[in-house]
């Protein structure tokens, strides 16, 4: 489980930024305006940051409420999700639980780019801080 002060900074990508749009949309539509926050594997499993396929779910583990620094975001319900391969317990992603385009619209917001990175800092084991660098 995070711990208060874990944090992690990664870059984004235009997958990142337009999920949505740009990935390969072999199993649903296009829906634009999608976004979400990578979760390096290193973190994932340094941080035990589980998926839905991992036995214990909840706040801590695959739930965390999170704010940005900018103020965009506030007491949002972060999800992690996704996994590197089939039956992987470990998250991949972070996105707001039930609206995939809630990221991408605070991506939006802070004019943000390939260039940019997003730090994502633990303020205690089921809170997190979120801002664009």
């Amino acid at each position: 489980m995070a711990q208060t002060g874990d944090t992690y900074t990664v870059q984004l990508k235009q997958s990142h930024l337009n999920w949505g749009e740009y990935r390969n949309p072999t199993n649903r539509d296009i829906i634009p305006g999608e976004g979400y926050i990578p979760i390096p594997k290193n973190y994932a499993v340094n941080f035990g940051i589980f998926n839905s396929n991992h036995s214990q779910s909840g706040f801590g583990y695959n739930l965390f409420q999170a704010s940005s620094a900018d103020g965009f975001l506030n007491n949002v319900t972060l999800l992690a999700q996704g996994c590197s391969t089939a039956g992987d317990v470990y998250a991949k992603q972070f996105s707001v639980h039930g609206n995939l385009q809630t990221i991408g619209d605070w991506y939006r917001n802070c004019n943000a780019s390939p260039s940019n990175l997003v730090r994502v800092s633990w303020t205690s084991p089921t809170t997190i801080l979120l801002e664009i660098i």
